[in-house]
């Protein structure tokens, strides 16, 4: 399970995805089977958490890696370059950003 921490030993990563209500439960299925069967089984993954929105037209996608290195080795690997051609089929856009935390609150 993810923690929001501004260790600098965390890798963020949140994917934002544009759907449309009628694509969003598939979208958010086929994210689950990623997660699931491939993402959460790689090197130097943490954890995930998938958000959507009241209107169902926007997802975020949030994980943490251990590095850099190990997010961008997944990211680029043939198996998930796979699961995004399937993403895209079902959303306008989607876009995997790194972050670095720099406060928390609570």
């Amino acid at each position: 399970m993810p923690t929001i921490t501004t260790d600098p030993n965390v890798q963020t990563v949140i994917t934002t995805f544009e759907v449309t209500p009628g694509t969003c439960d598939d979208l958010l299925e086929e994210l689950r089977v990623a997660c699931n069967e491939f993402v959460s089984k790689q090197p130097g993954f943490i954890g995930a958490a998938v958000h959507v929105n009241d209107a169902r037209t926007r997802i975020a996608n949030y994980t943490q890696w251990e590095s850099r290195e190990d997010f961008q080795t997944t990211l680029r690997s043939e198996s998930m370059q796979e699961y995004h051609r399937k993403f895209n089929e079902l959303c306008r856009t989607f876009e995997p950003v790194m972050y670095e935390v720099v406060t928390t609150s609570g």
